[in-house]
């Protein structure tokens, strides 16, 4: 059966994409530009997640532990911690949550400040996700869109976009389609962490309040979408795992780069749910 044509649906939606798709049941898999490198924007906080829950499972952490966000921690974003005016005092796990549930740029910096760059690294080493880094924290990224461009937030100028470190999977938090959705087989094979950790894991990442992508494709209230968005100027991306009723399950990541510069793209938000719809069709067939 041929592989759905993902380069013309791209296109219509005014993006280039890269898309994997595999069931983790069965290994089979459809994809377009799987093994590409690609700037993950806010996907790097699947991995740290991840890192996190291990750390708690050896013993090298307390998940309840308090810490304090103060206005010093405060990282540039729209949602969470880094949208409040006064301190905050959270645990480590609820840090975890609002970081994927709301993708909080203040609750990911404070954690991984925590869980650290080495153990990270480490991890998606013993993984055999090569392609996989984390370099930045979500400070270190606004800080070098800031730096590229000589001013902040928004960055709309085609020749401003054209600077962006951030965008060049050679120097940003990065990964490939294939290896997205590996971390997230792992997580739903209970392979990632403890059999708990990994309970834990997918419930936070079900409770993502961002429907516009991934979940624009699967609207049926019998179909469980769960995963992370990311963002940063053009790229658009999101990876997660559908699970169908029938008991299939479907890791699928779907990274986006916009030819337009405008901050709102409909078009391009919505191909990320129709494209995964589309690749999950494919291997229900």
């Amino acid at each position: 059966m041929n592989a759905p044509d993902f380069e013309h649906l791209f296109r219509l939606a005014g993006v280039t994409g890269r898309i994997y798709a595999a069931d983790l049941d069965t290994g089979h898999d459809v994809g377009l530009g799987a093994d590409d490198p690609v700037p993950t924007a806010s996907i790097f906080k699947v991995p740290l997640l991840v890192a996190f829950c291990r750390q708690a499972d050896a013993g090298l952490l307390d998940p309840t532990e308090r810490v304090t966000v103060t206005a010093d921690d405060r990282v540039p974003g729209p949602t969470g911690i880094s949208m409040m005016l006064d301190d905050v005092t959270i645990s480590l796990r609820d840090l975890a949550y609002l970081m994927m549930a709301v993708s909080d740029n203040s609750s990911a910096d404070k954690l991984l400040a925590r869980v650290g760059f080495d153990a990270v690294d480490a991890m998606l080493k013993s993984f055999g996700l090569a392609e996989t880094r984390v370099t930045q924290s979500a400070r270190e990224m606004h800080e070098s869109m800031r730096a590229d461009t000589g001013h902040g937030w928004p960055y709309v100028d085609p020749a401003d976009i054209a600077r962006l470190t951030a965008l060049d999977p050679a120097i940003a938090n990065r990964s490939t389609p294939r290896e997205t959705a590996r971390l997230f087989g792992l997580i739903w094979r209970d392979e990632a962490a403890s059999s708990e950790s990994c309970a834990w894991m997918r419930a936070v990442l079900n409770a993502q309040v961002w429907p516009h992508r991934l979940a624009s494709g699967f609207p049926y209230d019998d179909v469980a979408v769960s995963g992370k968005t990311g963002t940063i100027p053009t790229l658009r991306c999101e990876a997660g795992v559908v699970e169908y009723p029938d008991g299939a399950r479907y890791a699928v990541s779907v990274f986006t780069h916009s030819f337009g510069t405008a901050l709102n793209q409909p078009r391009a938000d919505a191909v990320i749910g129709t494209a995964a719809r589309m690749a999950v069709d494919h291997l229900r067939r």
